[in-house]
Formats: C-alpha cells, sequence, structure tokens
C-alpha cells in the first residue's frame, strides 16, 4: 500500500517506519520540524515536514490523493490543552476527512487502552484534554465510513519486540506493552482486513500478534 504516517518522528512511528517499507509498503512520513528530516530518512521511508495543526482539509486532501490509507500517531505530547485538543481531535479529525475526501480508504488509528467517551477522567486531572480529544477523534473515526481500525495499547514502555500480545477480547486488562510492539500490530493490522472495523485494545501478552488479531 501506498501509506502517509502522521508523526513520523514519534518514538512508536521511528521503529513502525522501517517495518512498512521491509512489509513492501511505499511510505511517506509526515513530522512537524524539519530538523527530524535526516532522522525519518534514516528509516526508509520519505520524510515530509508539515505542520498538521496548520494544515487544512484541502491541503490534507491533496496529500492523501492517490494513496491507499494513512496510520496516525501523532500528538501533541500533552501538557498543553489547547493544542493537545488541536492536534489530538482536531487534526485527527481533518484527516479522517481529507482520507474519505481523496480516497485513501485505509486508516489506523494508534489510540490508547482506556479511549472512550465514558473515560472517567475526572476534568482537574491533567490527563482530561489527551481523554477528550482521543474520544472524540475516535468515535468520528468509527463513524465514518473508511476502513479503520482503532489501536489501543496500554501504557508504552522501551525494550526488544516481544512478537506477542494479549488483546481485550482475550481478557486483558490495561498493563503495558513495548512499542516496538504496537509498531509491530500496526503492520499486522494492515496485512489483514480482518481487523478493518474493530478496536482492539491489547498489552504483551502470550498470543502471537497475528493469531490474536484473528481473535
Amino acid at each position: 500500500m501506498d501509506l502517509i504516517v502522521v508523526g513520523g518522528h514519534g518514538r512508536v512511528a521511528r521503529l513502525l517506519l522501517p517495518l512498512l517499507v521491509s512489509a513492501g509498503h511505499t511510505v511517506t512520513a509526515v513530522f512537524r520540524d524539519p530538523a527530524h528530516t535526516a532522522d525519518v530518512a534514516a528509516t526508509g521511508a520519505t520524510p515530509l515536514a508539515l505542520d498538521v495543526e496548520q494544515t487544512g482539509t484541502g491541503a490534507l486532501t491533496d496529500l492523501l490523493r492517490g494513496r491507499d490509507g494513512v496510520v496516525w500517531s501523532a500528538g501533541a505530547g500533552g501538557g498543553n490543552p489547547p493544542r493537545t485538543y488541536a492536534v489530538d481531535r482536531d487534526a485527527a479529525i481533518r484527516s479522517m476527512e481529507a482520507a474519505d475526501r481523496s480516497g485513501a480508504r485505509r486508516y489506523v488509528m494508534v489510540s490508547y487502552f482506556g479511549a472512550n467517551q465514558e473515560h472517567g477522567v475526572p476534568p482537574q486531572n491533567p490527563f482530561f484534554p489527551y481523554a477528550e480529544a482521543k474520544a472524540a477523534a475516535d468515535a468520528f473515526l468509527t463513524s465514518s465510513a473508511l476502513e479503520w481500525t482503532v489501536l489501543g495499547p496500554s501504557a508504552l514502555t522501551d525494550g526488544e519486540p516481544t512478537g506477542r500480545i494479549e488483546t481485550a477480547a482475550q481478557g486483558a486488562v490495561a498493563g503495558s506493552v513495548t512499542r516496538s510492539d504496537v509498531a509491530a500490530v500496526v503492520v499486522a493490522a494492515l496485512a489483514d482486513p480482518a481487523t478493518i472495523g474493530h478496536t482492539i485494545r491489547f498489552n504483551n501478552g502470550p498470543t502471537p500478534i497475528a493469531e490474536a488479531l484473528r481473535g
């Protein structure tokens, strides 16, 4: 597939990009800071410095035209509520609108395990803007006509990939998962049409990734 990965310099994305390239995808990685161009190019993806917070739906539609899909792995990083809403909610939704208009039908959202409109995070909690923004973006995506998959990893850790996870459908509750395994789950989800139309929450666990996604 010809894919756009948004958030291309993020810690998950820098693990994901070479996996996608190795799997035979054509990958353009979008990131905000031009200083990160060499880092992204080293993954084998085509780097594109573009601030999605400041990019309108029309420009995103032009960017996506002729491509097959989007992986959203971007985030404002917390600490700034207005920017969290601007990136994690508003820019994400614009990318979904652009994907629909351009015909880039496949859309994989990297969300988090507890993302839900009933997330239960109190407004005074610093995490509240992120929880609200992700809930809104996920709800927009899951109500769209795109070929969507929402991935909800638990708390992210560093470390070598295990190649194994446990999904909420298998009984998982929020725990932890390596960033390397999250990257591998994205690749596996793109390869498996059965993941379309599903929200998949997961931790590290005992089951090989491809098998867990089928379950």
